[in-house]
């Protein structure tokens, strides 16, 4: 029975000793292995073989990690205090000096990033910092990585989550948000009312326009209308006034005497009692009293036997 304790017991000692001998790293982890305290270096990823109670590995993690800064009261140029909270996104790019210079990276990159932050932030008005995220977030960017980068760790980026002024100043920011809103309301509805009135104006314009041009075509067509009727009445009485002449030329003295005896009888009708007859009557009553004596002359030769 002694005998089989014996070889058990080396059995699990060396169990042991393998266990504590052989490290399996993955590819995101590097180990750094210290033998009787003197760096050898980063091992893996894969198989790595320690010498038990003489080497030392110490594990760190190549993926990018973050950590957040609790909200930071920083007063500003001007003399208003504001509170940031921001979160600090780093990787991990030389594993030997990450475990040789820094004891503890996080707790030291936030403190650093505490104090850059107020340093930011009391170089800036309160306009300034609300108004400039990425600018403070660029700046801490950089001056972290230049502090951390001889840490073996590089700051990817800072993200600021939320700036908080004081209580009176969001309620004057509310005000002027406010006021801004009203002033952007009253801009709006003059600029439409603006825009209403050039809009009827330029229907009016277009519309006087339309009836002053339908007003000249009309005032066109009636004078050309007038032109034409002038033009026929014209024609009309040139045409009368020929035949007239010309039926003038067929008369011969009778007729017109005639015509004029018309004319007397139809004055005698009248009411007047005082009648004034042209002198030209006259040389056209002494060929009528010839005829009526020729008249009666031819009748008293053909009563005769």
């Amino acid at each position: 029975m002694e005998k089989l304790i014996v070889p058990s017991l080396l059995v699990v000692l060396g169990l042991v000793v393998l266990a504590m001998s052989i490290r399996v790293v993955p590819e995101y982890r590097r180990l750094v292995v210290f033998r009787l305290g003197r760096c050898l270096g980063a091992k893996g990823p894969g198989l790595v073989i320690l010498i038990p109670y003489v080497d030392r590995g110490v594990s760190t993690d190549l993926r990018e990690a973050f950590f957040d800064v609790q909200p930071q009261t920083c007063i500003t140029s001007d003399n208003a205090s504001v509170s940031i909270d921001f979160l600090v996104y780093d990787q991990l790019i030389d594993p030997v000096r990450s475990v040789l210079e820094v004891e503890n990276f996080t707790g030291a990159a936030r403190g650093l990033a505490i104090t850059t932050l107020r340093a930011v932030v009391g170089a800036m008005t309160l306009d300034q910092v609300l108004s400039n995220r990425d600018e403070i977030n660029e700046i801490l960017h950089q001056k972290l990585d230049e502090v951390t980068d001889r840490w073996g760790v590089k700051v990817t980026a800072v993200e600021i989550r939320e700036v908080v002024p004081p209580p009176a100043i969001e309620q004057a920011m509310t005000r002027q948000m406010a006021a801004e809103r009203d002033r952007r309301a009253i801009v709006t509805t003059a600029e439409g009312n603006r825009e209403a009135a050039i809009a009827t104006a330029e229907g009016e314009r277009q519309a006087t326009i339309l009836r002053a041009e339908g007003e000249r075509q009309a005032t066109i067509l009636r004078a050309e209308a007038e032109r034409q009727s002038a033009i026929l009445r014209a024609e009309g009485q040139a045409l009368g006034l020929a035949e007239v002449n010309k039926v003038a030329q067929q008369a011969d003295s009778r007729t017109l005497t005639l015509q004029y005896l018309d004319a007397l009888r139809m004055l005698g009708e009248g009411a007047a009692t005082k009648f004034i007859i042209p002198s030209e009557l006259l040389g056209l009553v002494r060929p009528l009293s010839e005829h009526v004596s020729q008249s009666l002359k031819d009748g008293d030769s053909l009563k005769q036997p």
